[in-house]
């Protein structure tokens, strides 16, 4: 693999980041995780790098050039240094401990004694005759799931038969985040829970020594509209059906000294319906324009089986900190001109959505301002979100299939 020539000083502000994050080894991360990495780094740093971006990074997309200069201060903040030359010269003034310098010093004592110990550990090991590792085959093992209820929060119940499997390292990781994970214990081979805070369409794994087993979807949904404020790591909950806040509700998001964000969920089996063949109508309006909330920053996200659509909005001035993402693809608005998503919301303005076999086309109050398409398919429709930075309300909404059937509209429950 070629590298440039501050690689590894890059590598080891990456892993001070994954320390930060505690998602697990990003060896295993996925396109979600960065994704959800871009949003973070954009609300601790107010820049945005796209999911595209961090993968060359991280080395998950082959890329011969270094980062660039802006890309590499980012990362640094995020980090919590002033800025790369910060992250640098810190890097390279941070003198071994005392430990390491006493390691260093006795560096052939201790190569000469792990070299016996090997030896002793090797005659003991062939002594005792053990086992190798076990082998488990997937298709032995049952691991299903169940939602207890309907509504939001939504405990699950996990099933699985594990009787054949011995390991003290047994966990089921509910999503994509490797800290949302159920340990399970030597004795517990039949059932566990979790918890789920917001509607989704999620992927469970039951995890071996740090391999996946078994995997499966898991259909969390709202039935009708739910709002949310979303305060971290519990949100709180609002009767959605209005699509709008009350002033008490305003009043809370006006007095949080940080930036807080507001959704309104809808996701539910709408059967045999495509995700790449709807068109979506709304308009929408901002309700809080104060503080951090100056931006108007909101985007309508469309929910399928197998991917989703994120469609952003801010005011003119603040293009360059969204991005816009047609499931695998992705446009940053700090390398592309995303001029035509800013648009002014303190009054209600129409917004459509229309994707026909994945081509997808935008208008803002009847006018088009975006035409692209996209490669691999979100699946079935299950869901659709609105989510505001600050606060927002949806006038009017319809949602047609492509028979020209509303399936979802104004008051649907």
């Amino acid at each position: 693999m070629s590298t440039y020539p501050e690689y590894k000083l890059v590598q080891k502000c990456l892993l001070e980041i994954e320390d930060k994050l505690g998602w697990g080894n990003s060896s295993s991360w996925h396109n979600d995780v960065f994704i959800e990495l871009s949003e973070t780094i954009q609300q601790k740093t107010h820049v945005l790098l796209s999911p595209t971006t961090l993968k060359r990074v991280w080395g998950r997309i082959t890329y011969a050039s270094a980062p660039s200069i802006s890309t590499l201060n980012t990362l640094s903040q995020f980090a919590g240094y002033v800025n790369w030359r910060d992250f640098k010269n810190k890097a390279k003034t941070n003198k071994p401990s005392w430990l390491a310098q006493k390691v260093t010093a006795n560096i052939g004592v201790i190569v000469g004694s792990a070299a016996l110990m090997t030896l002793v550990f090797i005659s003991l090991y062939s002594m005792t005759g053990r086992s190798k590792p076990q082998v488990i085959d997937a298709e032995d093992i049952q691991f299903t799931s169940q939602p207890i209820t309907e509504g939001l929060p939504n405990s699950v119940v996990f099933d699985f038969n594990l009787k054949s499997i011995k390991s003290d390292s047994i966990f089921i990781q509910q999503f994509w985040d490797k800290t949302k994970t159920i340990r399970i214990r030597n004795n517990q081979q039949e059932q566990a829970t979790g918890i789920y805070y917001y509607p989704g369409y999620f992927r469970s794994k039951l995890l071996v020594d740090g391999d996946i087993i078994k995997e499966h979807d898991l259909f969390i949904k709202s039935n009708s509209w739910l709002g949310t404020i979303d305060y971290k790591p519990v949100p709180k909950y609002f009767d959605g059906t209005d699509l709008s806040l009350n002033i008490d509700l305003l009043e809370e998001i006006a007095n949080n000294s940080e930036p807080i964000g507001t959704s309104y969920h809808f996701v539910k089996d709408f059967g045999d319906v495509s995700g790449d063949h709807i068109n979506v109508q709304s308009s929408v309006q901002n309700l809080y324009r104060d503080k951090w909330g100056v931006c108007q920053r909101f985007r309508i996200v469309i929910l399928g089986t197998k991917g989703a659509l994120s469609i952003p909005f801010s005011i003119p001035g603040c293009v360059s900190d969204i991005g816009l993402m047609l499931n695998e693809r992705y446009w940053s608005g700090k390398e592309h001109d995303l001029s035509a998503f800013g648009i002014d919301i303190a009054t209600p303005r129409d917004i459509g959505i229309s994707i026909k076999n994945r081509d997808v086309r935008i208008a803002v109050d009847r006018q088009e301002i975006f035409n692209d398409t996209y490669n691999e398919s979100i699946g079935d429709f299950v869901g659709i979100r609105y989510r505001f930075i600050g606060a927002g309300k949806i006038i009017q909404l319809s949602i047609k299939d492509k028979n020209e059937n509303t399936i979802l509209s104004n008051g649907s429950n």
